[in-house]
C-alpha cells in the first residue's frame, strides 16, 4: 500500500468510524480527537498490512503480520475477522509502543476498529468487482 493508499485508507476507517467513536476513543486514551485520530490510523495502518511501520521486528518463534490481502480475497469475510481479531494482540502492543500509551488500553481501541476496517476493506473490494 503506498503512502497515498494508506493515508486514504486511514481517512476511509476515520469517517466510518464517525466523530463520536473517535471522542469515545479519546476519552478512552485520555487524549484529544487529534491524538486519538492518530491512533485509529496507525491502527487501520498495522491491520490493513502496513505492520512493518509500526510492528516490532518479530522473535524467531513469531511469524509477522502480513496483511489481509495474502488471505485469498475479500470473499473470506469470516476468515479475515478471524484473522484481524488474531492479530490484535501483536497490533496493540506495536501500536503501544510506537505511541508509550498503555498496551491493554490501546487493545481496546484495536478490538474498536476492527469492524470499521473489515467494513472498510469490503466496501473496497466491492467496488473493485
Amino acid at each position: 500500500m503506498s503512502e497515498d493508499s494508506a493515508t486514504t485508507f486511514q481517512g476511509a476507517v476515520l469517517d466510518e468510524l464517525g466523530g463520536d467513536k473517535v471522542r469515545e476513543i479519546a476519552g478512552l486514551l485520555g487524549t484529544d480527537e487529534a491524538g486519538a485520530r492518530d491512533v485509529v490510523g496507525t491502527t487501520a495502518s498495522a491491520l490493513s498490512g502496513e505492520a512493518a511501520a509500526v510492528e516490532p521486528e518479530p522473535t524467531p518463534q513469531e511469524a509477522p503480520l502480513q496483511g489481509v490481502a495474502t488471505l485469498g480475497g475479500f470473499t473470506t469475510g469470516g476468515l479475515m475477522a478471524g484473522v484481524l481479531a488474531k492479530a490484535s494482540g501483536p497490533v496493540a502492543n506495536a501500536v503501544a509502543k510506537k505511541t508509550g500509551l498503555p498496551p491493554a488500553t490501546v487493545a481496546r481501541v484495536v478490538e474498536m476498529v476492527i469492524p470499521v476496517v473489515l467494513t472498510v476493506l469490503t466496501k473496497r473490494a466491492a467496488k473493485k468487482k
